[in-house]
């Protein structure tokens, strides 16, 4: 019998990319779709692995099912590293919408008389796993560079995809397919680095 795991996304796009990058004959992977709803948990953490520890560790108790979970977003260095961990609430943090079509507006609108060679920025993915205790087992982090561009450009992908520009491929992480995307991106990156710990320890025999 497969060892089910919970991935505590209830985004559907970032759900599938987790399904394909973790692909594990023993595993069977759910999402917080498939679950009668938890109580949110509230994203208190200083830094993208706080959230995913913090995360992890709630959802783990409250369903007792291991779990992964992720805390992504965008750092903007004109921007003194913001949104940072409020990548996801960045307009409604300023009144501004929600959603990422409004995260996206309200980012434009603060980078508008940044010139091009200022517009730096990174994506950051953090990965934890956690028993169904609440134990944190493995834990992981990783990055992609990137800048802003002055509109958005490309269909794929979710949140501000279509405004990261990747210099060495001269496309928006939204012009990318999936594949294309799942090689370079910061949650790609941090995904094979899960994996390889996951290969690598014997928490799927400590269960």
């Amino acid at each position: 019998m497969n060892l089910k795991i919970l991935i505590a996304t209830s985004n559907a796009g970032k759900a599938a990319e987790f399904r394909h990058m973790l692909k594990h004959d023993r595993l069977d992977w759910i999402d917080l779709s498939q679950l009668d709803p938890a109580p949110p948990v509230e994203e208190t953490g200083q830094t993208f692995l706080d959230n995913a520890n913090l995360k992890a560790a709630a959802y783990a108790r409250h369903y007792g099912l291991w779990t992964l979970a992720d805390d992504s977003g965008l750092e903007v260095e004109a921007l003194n590293g913001q949104p940072g961990v409020y990548s996801a609430r960045w307009a409604l943090r300023h009144s501004a919408g929600q959603g990422d079509a409004a995260n996206n507006a309200l980012l434009l609108k603060q980078l508008a008389d940044v010139p091009d060679e200022q517009r730096n920025a990174r994506f950051v993915c953090a990965l934890s796993l956690a028993r169904p205790s609440g134990e944190i087992v493995v834990a992981t982090h990783n990055n992609i560079e990137g800048r802003i561009l002055r509109a958005p450009k490309g269909k794929n992908g979710f949140g501000y995809d279509p405004l990261f520009y990747i210099e060495s491929l001269a496309r928006t992480a939204a012009e990318l397919s999936p594949d294309e995307k799942h090689a370079i991106s910061h949650r790609g990156k941090a995904l094979r680095a899960m994996k390889r710990l996951m290969d690598q320890t014997d928490w799927l025999t400590e269960q």
